[in-house]
């Protein structure tokens, strides 16, 4: 992967200044999805919460995963791995993704690679496939494919975190690429001020945030009348 000086942004917490433009993690896609107005509060305003039980437990899922794969794997660079797998299969796991000029990166859970196509998959503590799920695994997708600069098809998938269990999957086409670019161009206009941080209307949502304590917009009852998240 190229190295790209940056620089911590002096105001919003986790974002990168890397060529003079913003970088955020991928993860926020699936944060931006569920209420973006949490960005706001914990990364922007600085509120300090301690993560989830299932925050933890993820983490420490990921840890043994990783662990698991590395006592087998292979040393390779990416650009190795991109060559071998023009003639034969392999997996990577924990695999860093930057991408300049959409402004975004990550470390994504596994990806398989062919000589037909590759696989980026991202592990989920359930089934449900909720749209910001997906858009967190589409920005994988983009990032990866910025990387990359091939024609091999692309697969973003879902899986039920410590099992075999792809529960959602779907071709990365240009309905999907359009859609997650614009998406990202909205969390980046977030950033910097041309549009304002939305809340959530679910109050579900609300009442099992980690940041409700700290919210002065929690969505009121009966404020919600779809099932969508």
């Amino acid at each position: 992967m190229p190295k790209t000086k940056s620089q911590p942004h002096p105001e919003i917490s986790q974002v990168m200044v890397m060529e003079g433009h913003n970088n955020f993690p991928i993860s926020w896609l699936n944060k931006q999805g569920y209420c973006e107005y949490s960005i706001y509060l914990e990364n922007v305003k600085g509120v300090e919460v301690q993560p989830t039980r299932k925050m933890v437990i993820g983490t420490q899922e990921h840890a043994r995963l990783e662990a698991e794969f590395q006592e087998d794997a292979e040393p390779a660079t990416f650009q190795e791995m991109l060559e071998t797998s023009k003639t034969a299969e392999l997996l990577s796991r924990e695999l860093p993704v930057v991408s300049v000029d959409y402004g975004i990166r990550g470390f994504i859970d596994e990806v398989w690679m062919t000589p037909e196509e590759f696989i980026i998959i991202d592990d989920k503590p359930g089934t449900r496939a909720y749209e910001s799920s997906i858009n967190q695994v589409w920005g994988y997708c983009l990032a990866f494919q910025d990387m990359v600069k091939e024609n091999r098809t692309i697969i973003g998938a879902l899986r039920e975190r410590g099992t075999d269990n792809i529960f959602w999957s779907a071709y990365f086409d240009q309905e999907a690429k359009n859609n997650i670019k614009s998406l990202i161009e909205r969390v980046h206009s977030l950033l910097v001020g041309k549009k304002q941080f939305m809340p959530t209307s679910n109050p579900r949502k609300c009442r099992s945030c980690r940041l409700k304590v700290n919210c002065d917009r929690k969505a009121k009852p009966g404020s919600f009348k779809s099932v969508r998240s």
